[in-house]
């Protein structure tokens, strides 16, 4: 299965003042929960470990009723080892890339590697941020050529600055803030797809997924 990659992040004003004059936080927060939201059940979700979107992943999570360990998958460098926030040990599905020379940005980069070389991705996704969100953009484009591109420019931060390196960039994705939809139609995820526990019990086939009646599909949910 293809999965989506999730790059995003709060800007701190301290970090990146330039960043933080433009992000929109109550953007971001609702980009987040409606990509959780349309993909939760339906797609593999990938994510770096950002300390402020961990939580809000989690919490969304928790109120669509599925196997949230089966479908996420959350990357972690040993760097950040003592800064590693409680949320970590709700998620089932970690993966702890190490500490390369003590050095952040070395560090940084193997995770980001094995990411994006571990994984096949049928879209990223990219909210808010700081610089990370461009460094994560500029080697996911390079090793993911095939994956649709989707920054979220009315949001505001560090994806600014991607808008202009992507090609047929929509407008929507400036100014549509409602990112439900948004993501529905962005990631050709039909509303009618039922969500399943597990990724195992999910058919192949698109089309068998469409919600049919309340007891067709005894072992899944729908949410519009």
């Amino acid at each position: 299965m293809n999965a989506i990659f999730l790059s995003a992040g709060m800007p701190d004003p301290k970090r990146g003042p330039d960043f933080a004059k433009t992000a929109d936080t109550v953007a971001i927060t609702a980009a987040v929960s409606a990509l959780i939201h349309v993909t939760l059940g339906r797609r593999p979700l990938v994510w770096g470990g950002q300390p402020a979107i961990t939580p809000m992943i989690w919490v969304v999570a928790q109120r669509l009723g599925v196997d949230y360990g089966r479908w996420v998958k959350l990357y972690q460098t040993r760097h950040f080892e003592e800064d590693f926030p409680d949320d970590n040990a709700r998620f089932q599905n970690v993966v702890y890339t190490a500490d390369i020379d003590h050095d952040r940005e070395k560090s940084l980069m193997e995770m980001r590697r094995s990411m994006f070389a571990d994984e096949r991705y049928s879209a990223a996704v990219f909210i808010g941020g700081m610089q990370g969100i461009i460094d994560e953009f500029n080697l996911f484009r390079h090793l993911q050529p095939k994956a649709r591109m989707l920054p979220v420019a009315s949001t505001g931060g560090a994806v600014l600055q991607l808008v202009d390196a992507v090609p047929g960039f929509k407008s929507d994705l400036a100014n549509d803030m409602d990112y439900v939809a948004l993501f529905h139609r962005h990631l050709d995820i039909s509303p009618r797809e039922n969500r399943y526990n597990t990724p195992e019990e999910q058919p192949k086939n698109v089309n068998d997924r469409f919600f049919k009646s309340p007891n067709s599909k005894p072992n899944t949910l729908m949410s519009p």
